[in-house]
């Protein structure tokens, strides 16, 4: 899972790290209307979601697990099913953890 001592902040938005080139950010990408890049979004399966909490975690496809919080369901609704593939975009959260957000169907 990405850390964020590997991120620098920049007034265009995140900017990857020397220690982690891998997640650069392509300055030619197209901006989405919140400002993120579509080459920033990433595919992965829902693999757990509590309905009475609203938490999930999402298995990427690199084998890295991120939690989500219902609210970031692109579609509006507040409920997914367990092993459904989806993309997504990170977001940091209070406390320098990663969160997925605006998740839609891959």
């Amino acid at each position: 899972m990405r850390d964020l001592a590997d991120w620098r902040f920049a007034p265009g938005g995140l900017l990857g790290s020397s220690a982690n080139p891998s997640f650069a950010l392509s300055p030619s990408a197209e901006l989405l209307s919140d400002g993120s890049r579509v080459d920033d979004r990433q595919t992965g399966e829902v693999s757990s979601f509590d309905d009475d909490r609203g938490l999930g975690t999402i298995t990427g496809a690199d084998g890295t697990e991120i939690t989500f919080h219902c609210t970031a369901i692109a579609d509006g609704t507040r409920t997914i099913q367990v092993g459904s593939a989806v993309s997504y975009l990170t977001r940091p959260r209070h406390l320098g953890r990663w969160e997925a957000a605006d998740l839609r169907p891959a």
